[in-house]
C-alpha cells in the first residue's frame, strides 16, 4: 500500500500510537488501514455417499478439484457465502449446512471455514469459474489432482470421519511446511 485510500496521501509503516503492531499509517490524514485475513467459505456437499466436487476453470490450479468455496463478501454471512458459492461454482443447491471445520493459514493470510451439507438437487452443472462438476465417491477423490492443500486436509479429515459417521467441529493450524505433514488439528467435539 502505497496511498490513503481515504485522502490519497502517501502512507508509512509503523505502529499507532496505543498499537503493538505495524499498521500503514496515513501521513496526512493519521488513518490507520488495517489489514485482515480473508475468509474463505466453502461446504462438502454430498449426496448418496458422493461429494460434489468441481474442476476450476480460473487461476490459481486451473483444471484441478476444489470443493465449491470463495471469498465472504461485504454484508454476507458464512453461511451465505457457501450457498453463494455452490451456486456459483455448481448451480448446486445446499440444505442442511452443518459447521464442519475451520483452517488457519495465517502464513497467507486466509482463513477458511467449511460446512457438511446436504446435495438437494440433481440438476447441478458447471458455473462460470468450473470447467466440470461431478459427484465423486470418497474411495475415487482425485487425490494427485486437487487444487488447494487445504482442500486435501479437509477432506482427509471427511473421509475419516466418514468410517465412524462422527463429524466433529475441528479448528486446524495448517503451517507453512504442511508439505512435510506440520499441522496442528484441535478436535471440539
Amino acid at each position: 500500500m502505497k496511498f490513503c485510500s481515504n485522502c490519497g496521501s502517501g502512507v508509512v509503516w509503523r505502529i499507532p500510537e496505543g498499537d503493538d503492531s505495524p499498521r500503514f499509517v496515513c501521513e496526512s490524514c493519521n488513518i490507520i488501514h488495517y489489514q485482515n485475513p480473508k475468509m474463505v467459505i466453502g461446504a462438502i456437499p454430498s449426496m448418496d455417499n458422493k461429494i460434489l466436487m468441481c474442476r476450476r476453470a480460473i487461476e490459481p490450479c486451473v483444471g484441478r478439484w476444489t470443493l465449491p468455496a470463495g471469498y465472504l463478501e461485504n454484508n454476507e454471512t458464512i453461511e451465505e457465502c457457501a450457498l453463494r458459492e455452490s451456486i456459483e461454482e455448481a448451480w448446486a443447491k445446499l440444505d442442511n449446512l452443518q459447521p464442519y471445520a475451520l483452517l488457519n493459514l495465517p502464513f497467507i493470510n486466509q482463513v477458511y471455514f467449511i460446512y457438511r451439507a446436504d446435495l438437494v438437487n440433481n440438476d447441478f452443472h458447471a458455473g462460470a469459474e468450473s470447467l466440470e462438476v461431478k459427484l465423486i465417491h470418497p474411495q475415487q477423490i482425485p487425490w494427485d489432482e486437487l487444487a488447494f492443500k487445504v482442500i486435501r486436509r479437509v477432506l482427509e479429515m471427511y473421509v475419516e470421519d466418514l468410517k465412524t459417521n462422527r463429524f466433529p467441529f475441528r479448528v486446524v493450524d495448517i503451517l507453512p511446511n504442511y508439505i512435510k505433514g506440520d499441522l496442528v488439528d484441535h478436535d471440539l467435539s
